[in-house]
Parts: structure tokens; sequence; C-alpha cells
């Protein structure tokens, strides 16, 4: 007897969640979008995956401004929704972990191409493309703390709230026999 997430509420509330944690005080990127992006893929439809990131992140850049990159942003949210379904079927800490940084890493190499082929603070050329990713290491490294983060706190809440619930349930079945 698993418990599932209800429909409507669970994705409103990760949607706010996800948004307040976006506009709050916060290290760079160091932000819940491919957690989301991830737990949405293994515990709710298929479709939330992808919707649930990119709602969160369009919402929030209503506030936090629009920019040139977010193409690329936004792209990578929806491949790391794809990975999230894919996690569904593979489920086990140590894949968690790892699809988590496969994340990152998609995040850091789509985001940085994106930078230097939409921007001017790097020349278009193959070296001014190596400099993009290489002064970006920073930001890459704040990516793996966070999403590692967020991806432990939502896999890890979820999966302890639905034992919670699940043993109580057992316990009330087993009191309603007696």
């Amino acid at each position: 007897m698993k418990t599932k997430i209800p429909n409507i509420v669970a994705p409103a509330l990760i949607i706010l969640v996800a948004v307040a944690l976006r506009l709050l005080p916060h290290p760079p990127n160091v932000a819940p979008i491919a957690a989301m992006a991830l737990f949405g893929g293994v515990y709710l439809d298929k479709r939330l995956a992808i919707v649930l990131p990119l709602t969160a992140m369009l919402v929030s850049d209503l506030f936090l401004g629009f920019h040139d990159t977010m193409l690329f942003v936004y792209s990578s949210f929806v491949l790391t929704g794809f990975l999230g379904i894919w996690l569904r079927k593979h489920k086990k800490p140590g894949v968690v972990l790892a699809v988590s940084f496969l994340s990152s890493l998609l995040f850091y190499i789509i985001t940085n191409f994106g930078v230097w082929i939409m921007g001017s603070m790097y020349p278009k050329t193959f070296v001014g493309l190596l400099e993009s990713y290489f002064f970006a290491l920073p930001f890459f490294r704040n990516t793996i703390v966070g999403d590692l983060l967020y991806t432990g706190l939502f896999f890890g809440g979820y999966e302890l709230l639905t034992l919670f619930f699940f043993r109580h349930a057992k316990k009330a079945q087993a009191l309603k026999r007696e």
C-alpha cells in the first residue's frame, strides 16, 4: 500500500515552495528546480515532471527578470524532467544521487554554452567556450551542492513521510481488527 501525493495540491505546493526558495536569498545556483524535476518524474504524473520546473521558473522569473539564456536554462530542466521519468523505474539511493549529479552536469554544460553563444563576455571561439566553462566552475560547484541537497530533502522527506503514514495506517488497521 504505497501512498501517492494528491493530484492537484502537491504540484501547486511544490511550485510555491520552489518559487519561494528561488526568491529568497541564497547562494548562486543553489536552487530546488532540478531536484523538483527529478522528484516530479518519479512521484508525479509524467507531464508534471516537465511542467512543474518550467512553471516554477516562469513564475519566479516574473519577479527576478528574464534573460537571454532562458531557453538554455529551461531546456536543461526539461531534460532533467526526462531523467526523473527514467529514474522512476531505477529509484535506488545511489542511482538517485548519480542522476542528480548528472542533472547538475547537464545544467552546467547547457547553460554555459548559452552564456557563451548568447552573450558578449567570451569570444566566439573554442577558447572562448572553454573560458566560459572554466569561469563557471564555482557556479557548477554550487549547482551540485544545491541539487544534491534538495534531491536528498525531497526524496528522503517523501520516503520518510510515506513510511510514517504507511506504519500509521498499518497500526490503525491492526487496532480496527482488535
